[in-house]
């Protein structure tokens, strides 16, 4: 089994063509072979707010976003426990104050950090957190 923290990034370059990637086709063939993948607390919300965005602004219909879910659930995705606020509030702020990263991109690294598992993602500036973090990406 391959184990790895899953950003909402590649998810969302799943669904949405134009943000299509090597890197989201990388870890779709991983899901494939024996792929599984940890993701934050917020990871489900985070990916349904993005869907749902994208439906007002018409650039996926209804039908489209329930097959997606659909699709996304059959995937081997375990949620990591929340962490105290003592956590939030000094490990990861530490990284969003050291990093320039929001909360939310800032809780996967620590995610990933705290289980040593390389960071799936295709975020610009959580790919350069990640490496100067010293954590592996796919």
């Amino acid at each position: 089994m391959t184990w790895f923290v899953l950003d909402a990034s590649i998810a969302l370059a799943w669904c949405f063509p134009d943000e299509n990637s090597p890197v989201a086709d990388h870890v779709a063939d991983i899901f494939r072979r024996d792929g599984v993948a940890s993701v934050t607390p917020f990871w489900s919300h985070e990916v349904l707010n993005a869907l749902l965005v994208g439906e007002k602004k018409k650039r996926i219909s209804e039908a489209l976003i329930q097959v997606f879910l659909d699709d996304l659930a059959k995937l081997s995705i375990v949620v990591d426990k929340p962490q105290p606020a003592g956590t939030v509030f000094t490990k990861t702020q530490a990284l969003c104050r050291e990093h320039g990263l929001t909360a939310y991109d800032a809780a996967y690294l620590e995610l990933a950090i705290r289980n040593e598992l390389p960071l799936a993602t295709i975020d610009k500036a959580l790919r350069k957190a990640a490496q100067a973090a010293g954590v592996e990406l796919l």
